[in-house]
């Protein structure tokens, strides 16, 4: 089902005004017996009884709102343009999701609202049961389910969380399409973040390939998160399409190892990088050794022998290598 616009004017005021004169004139009919006639007192009777009925028919849209209208069951249209209008009176406003208070969406209460009784649905949507309408917004708003441990390709465990933006583009399918729209899209977004984050590993790593083409790839959670999330995105997005849904933008708003094993990655990390500053402290002390050969040799300063060169070639690589300052010997006699 796809949405059709109801085709009405914002002439709420007008029939509101109506309704008004009409009661009035009912009332002074009746006052007045009916100026004699038993059909006006009759059809004034009838009139203050039954004059309400209308009223039900008022309807007060604001910017960025849409109401989807269903006539016994039948589905008539949408309004979406803000305005006060008068619709058919039994007509009703359908909205599944009316009651569904999506975590950190713009429709979550402040840190000052009252306080309502809320219960937690499966899917991380909140429920309260405080007043709510049937209107459905088109605002773009925010959802985040929180934090969820899922193993990456190499079956580490970690914690991610991720931030989507969305909006309801297609309000019939929003409404009649799924069971509750708000409720559908937590679900598929912990699902999208969960087939996603299996394919890349927490940090880069040989021999995996992240993107399906059978080549090994240099992709990660930490180092490639605006690729992630693109992905992330799109698979919400092909999940919603038939919700009536569309994603703006997700985000990756955490990302960590998960606690049991937070410490062990964090010692690899530590090693790895103590690895890394050995090799270039080797490399550079080697060139530096090699240089000082060299220049020696150039000025023939010193004539030494093979076994002397090893010696200052060992006696170098412990100053230039060691983790503290040499202390050197000072040998005052003969080197012979």
């Amino acid at each position: 089902m796809t949405e059709k616009l109801y085709h009405a004017k914002p002439n709420g005021a007008a029939a509101l005004l109506g309704i008004f004169v009409m009661y009035v004139l009912a009332i002074l009919t009746l006052i007045n017996g009916g100026f004699g006639s038993g059909f006006l007192a009759f059809l004034a009777g009838l009139v203050a009884a039954l004059g309400w009925i209308p009223l039900c028919g008022l309807k007060v849209l604001r910017p960025s709102e849409a109401l989807v209208l269903t006539l016994f069951g039948k589905y008539k249209g949408t309004i979406r343009e803000a305005g006060f209008y008068c619709v058919n009176p039994f007509c009703t406003a359908v909205n599944p999701a009316a009651t569904t208070r999506l975590a950190q969406s713009g429709e979550t209460q402040g840190k000052n609202a009252s306080p309502v009784n809320v219960s937690l649905t499966a899917t991380g949507a909140q429920v309260s049961t405080e007043a709510y309408t049937k209107k459905i917004s088109l605002k773009a708003m925010t959802l985040n389910n929180g934090i969820q441990k899922i193993n990456d390709c190499l079956g580490n465990p970690v914690e991610i969380g991720i931030a989507v933006i969305w909006k309801v583009n297609d309000t019939a399918k929003a409404v009649f399409n799924v069971d509750n729209y708000k409720e559908y899209l937590s679900l598929q977004c912990d699902s999208a973040l969960r087939n996603i984050v299996r394919l890349y590993p927490y940090d880069v790593a040989t021999g995996v390939d992240t993107t399906g083409d059978g080549m090994a790839d240099e992709g990660s959670l930490r180092g490639s998160a605006e690729l992630v999330a693109d992905r992330i995105k799109k698979e919400i997005q092909s999940k919603v399409n038939d919700a009536g849904l569309e994603i703006i933008e997700a985000r990756i708003t955490y990302l960590a190892y998960a606690p049991e094993i937070a410490s062990v990655m964090l010692q690899r990390q530590q090693a790895s990088a103590i690895i890394d500053a050995r090799k270039m402290i080797v490399d550079g002390a080697v060139g530096m050794v090699e240089m000082a050969l060299e220049r020696l040799n150039e000025k023939q300063m010193v004539q030494l022998d093979e076994e002397r060169k090893a010696a200052m070639v060992s006696n170098l690589l412990v100053v230039l290598c060691g983790n503290h300052d040499a202390q050197p010997v000072v040998n005052s006699g003969s080197l012979y």
